[in-house]
């Protein structure tokens, strides 16, 4: 393999632009996952501009590009997925029928290791080499919103019945309900972030808006915008203000959920479950194939779901000390999270001891 490994300034707007070419063709070419918009370019140099380490490595053959590997590096080697933490697919976006040999990426990379823990389907490099792989919840509306709402009735015919309800009862209840697909006021982002902080917190969970990065990555996603790419703020507003609000990230072909939230005040209409009928639709209308919501148990992301794909963790390595410490590290940590994740009975447990810390804390605060 003919590997070159580029800061993110330096990709050239050739290379970009076969990037793109590439998911762009991934759903024709049998691999729809690499459409995903976390693994574009556009995902990979926002993250550059806020962390250190990022790297864009370049396969070619014959002098043009067969597959582009973005990841973050530390100064010893240690190597981690584009955005790790907050992506939601990782992996090697490639030309149809390429293969690549694991140990050889990482040593042009100069990595002892590669650490992922959303690793696409057809990565069967890096797949063996995975610890654990686990389901991401996906609403298929390629076919419309309506062939969508149809089968969401068939499968889950309470839910729809009860959201839909819901829906009607907030529109009677509260002024001026509307729907804005693809909102572009700063404000009703600030708004979200507000809100999905205090959830972090009412819930016990870690606050990602208390990382200055992860405020600025948001802020700068929400003013990217092209044909193949676009940050997306939905927003549904009653009484003259936003209620719930989501921002994700836009392919062509896929919408990939990401930041959820909505104002407790107007809890007993289920506005986050509303919201995300109303992004259905609308996303159907766009020509998108697919709303991906996510690794992660949720109660709204089983209702919602009409498929599910599957997303794996775990590290590939080479011979190398860096590499046995890292591992030794971080796998205990990994076990027992996945161990209290697929287990109920933890999990409940687990969960309750969260809130109860973050009631505390949000008391306090």
């Amino acid at each position: 393999m003919d590997i070159n490994v580029y800061r993110p300034g330096e990709l050239s707007s050739a290379d970009r632009t076969a990037w793109t070419a590439m998911q762009s063709k991934a759903h024709l070419l049998g691999s729809p996952e690499l459409a995903n918009p976390f693994l574009s370019p556009e995902f990979a140099l926002a993250v550059g501009r806020y962390r250190r380490g990022v790297r864009i490595a370049v396969v070619r053959e014959a002098g043009e590009p067969a597959a582009f590997f973005p990841y973050q590096r530390t100064a010893t080697g240690v190597g981690r997925a584009i955005g790790l933490g907050i992506s939601d697919a990782q992996g090697v976006v490639h030309r149809p029928g390429f293969t690549w040999d694991a140990r050889e990426l990482l040593r042009a990379c100069g990595l002892a290791l590669w650490e992922f823990d959303h690793l696409v389907e057809g990565q069967h490099a890096f797949e063996d080499r995975a610890t654990g792989s686990f389901p991401s919840p996906v609403m298929d509306v390629d076919q419309g919103y309506e062939a969508y709402l149809a089968q969401l009735r068939e499968r889950s015919p309470k839910f729809t019945r009860t959201t839909l309800a819901k829906e009607r009862r907030l529109g009677r209840d509260a002024a001026e309900v509307r729907y804005v697909h693809d909102e572009r006021d700063p404000a009703a982002l600030r708004t979200l972030m507000a809100w999905k902080s205090a959830q972090y917190r009412r819930t016990g969970r870690s606050d990602r808006f208390a990382h200055d990065w992860i405020t600025r990555l948001v802020q700068h996603l929400f003013h990217t915008r092209s044909e193949s790419f676009a940050g997306i703020l939905s927003v549904l507003y009653g009484d003259g203000k936003p209620i719930a609000a989501h921002f994700g990230l836009r392919s062509e072909r896929v919408l990939a959920c990401w930041f959820p939230a909505y104002d407790p005040a107007y809890a007993k209409y289920s506005p986050g479950l509303v919201l995300h009928l109303r992004m259905a639709e609308a996303a159907a209308a766009d020509g998108i194939a697919c709303l991906d919501l996510g690794r992660g148990q949720k109660e709204y992301k089983d209702s919602l779901k009409t498929r599910e794909l599957t997303v794996s963790e775990g590290w590939v390595t080479r011979r190398h000390p860096v590499a046995v410490g890292h591992r030794v590290r971080r796998a205990p940590v990994r076990a027992l999270r996945n161990a209290v994740v697929s287990r109920p009975e933890l999990f409940e447990h687990a969960d309750k001891l969260l809130k109860r810390a973050g009631k505390i804390r949000s008391s306090r605060s």
